[in-house]
């Protein structure tokens, strides 16, 4: 296999561990271990419980993954009001 050969799956961040670790609930109900890659690492890009993301999958190790992308939850009603 190529080292291009991943599995993408969607799912809810569910707990916060040391070093960068997550525990994450997949779509399919499945729960792994999750670390942020290198270059959310380098941008200094924070990973919050509840928020949605985008893990990454060897074929070869189903328990562990790497956090790809975050889903921001951003709500436009506080930034569209005139405060008075």
């Amino acid at each position: 296999m190529a080292k291009d050969d991943v599995i993408v799956f969607d799912g809810v961040i569910e707990d916060r561990l040391p070093n960068t670790m997550f525990h994450v609930k997949l779509e399919n109900g499945h729960v792994i271990l999750a670390t942020v890659c290198g270059k959310m690492r380098k941008a200094r890009i924070w990973v919050n419980v509840g928020e949605k993301v985008r893990v990454e999958m060897t074929p070869y190790d189903l328990d562990k993954g790497r956090i790809v992308y975050v889903e921001r939850n951003h709500s436009t009603t506080d930034s569209t009001q005139n405060h008075k």
